[in-house]
């Protein structure tokens, strides 16, 4: 069966926790060509967008979600929005929690919006919002 609306609000556990390190953090910087000081040095923060390494090892419970049929070889990242909170920091023990916020789907196009809330100490820190576009095998070629 595939993703459909039925699945809107389904959650999964937290994916294995992510620790914030000032390693991490420069590494990511410096993939973006980000020279911000406030990305480097002995209290350094994360750029906003590095929630979306921890939000991605969230998405791997949807696709070992058997029932919701969804392939990554058949899967487009088409949109990322976030809502911080307050930065990364290093030693941040960050949860990724996934839910599917929303599902539609056109023919063999299913396009799923999923909302991974991060938290720290129990707290949200940033949401990472995701619409991925996925297309389904057609099952008449």
């Amino acid at each position: 069966m595939p993703i459909t609306t039925e699945h809107v609000g389904r959650s999964y556990p937290p994916a294995a926790p992510y620790e914030v390190s000032r390693a991490k953090i420069a590494e990511f910087a410096a993939a973006l060509g980000d020279d911000n000081p406030r990305y480097a040095g002995e209290n350094p923060i994360a750029p906003p967008t590095f929630a979306a390494v921890i939000a991605a090892q969230a998405w791997e419970s949807i696709f070992n979600d058997d029932e919701l049929g969804l392939a990554l070889n058949r899967t487009m990242h088409a949109d990322q929005g976030f809502e911080v909170v307050r930065p990364l920091v290093p030693g941040d023990l960050v949860y990724a929690h996934l839910t599917i916020e929303k599902v539609r789907n056109r023919g063999l196009l299913d396009m799923v919006t999923l909302l991974v809330d991060l938290k720290v100490d129990g707290r949200t820190v940033c949401e990472a919002r995701s619409q991925l576009m996925h297309t389904r095998e057609d099952e008449n070629a």
